[in-house]
């Protein structure tokens, strides 16, 4: 996070971006928010996988947000997913905002908006089971329709959960995001998440044992 509210800070005070995770599972490699530019992400990729871009058969981003898809013009072979509310609500949000951009005359910013709508255009509907072994799993909250993938094997569920649940703070504090669109939905999704995982990639953080089946 550019600045943490729960570590007191207040402002940007780091660069930001989001928890990127590789997931392979029935003969595809899914790559979840490509956040970091192409020039940071495609070197790190080929560090610790050495995939390179071609490779990736899938992008899901668990919402629209600009820093969680930075890097997505480099896996450009793949498919990429989206849920189905995300993309309409981010739809709507796009047109309202090129309408406002083409009233002001402002060509810079009718440029911008229409290239984040060739992003999602390009995006399509996630179903419910993206690939054998891995589903979507709705997170709805934070973004209209915000959503992580839960990958079970014969031992474990884990739960890729974006900014359902961002840092490791923000879950022993058991709080949520902040700003987020629904408040009451994205503490239901928390509350959710930890009901169902035993492991946690967080949105900001890293991947984590479930404190809650743990204690079970």
């Amino acid at each position: 996070m550019s600045g943490h509210p729960l570590w007191g800070e207040k402002g940007d005070v780091r660069a930001a971006h989001a928890t990127t995770t590789l997931i392979e599972a029935a003969g595809r490699r899914i790559l979840v928010d490509p956040s970091l530019p192409p020039q940071v992400l495609l070197p790190r990729m080929q560090e610790r996988t050495n995939h390179p871009p071609d490779a990736i058969t899938d992008v899901f981003l668990t919402s629209f947000q600009p820093m969680r898809r930075r890097g997505i013009a480099a896996f450009d072979k793949a498919e990429w997913w989206i849920t189905e509310r995300e993309r309409e609500a981010s739809q709507a949000s796009l047109r309202e905002s090129l309408e406002q951009a083409e009233e002001a005359e402002d060509r810079d910013l009718i440029r911008l908006v229409e290239s984040e709508m060739a992003v999602l255009a390009r995006c399509r509907d996630c179903e419910d089971h993206l690939v054998e072994g891995v589903d979507l799993y709705p997170m709805y909250g934070v973004t209209p329709g915000s959503a992580g993938l839960l990958v079970l094997d014969a031992s474990s569920a884990t739960l890729v959960c974006g900014d359902a649940i961002p840092t490791l703070e923000h879950l022993a504090q058991g709080k949520v995001f902040s700003p987020c669109w629904d408040l009451e939905a994205a503490q239901d999704s928390f509350r959710e998440a930890l009901e169902v995982a035993d492991v946690l990639v967080l949105g900001r953080d890293g991947m984590i044992v479930n404190p809650v089946r743990r204690l079970m």
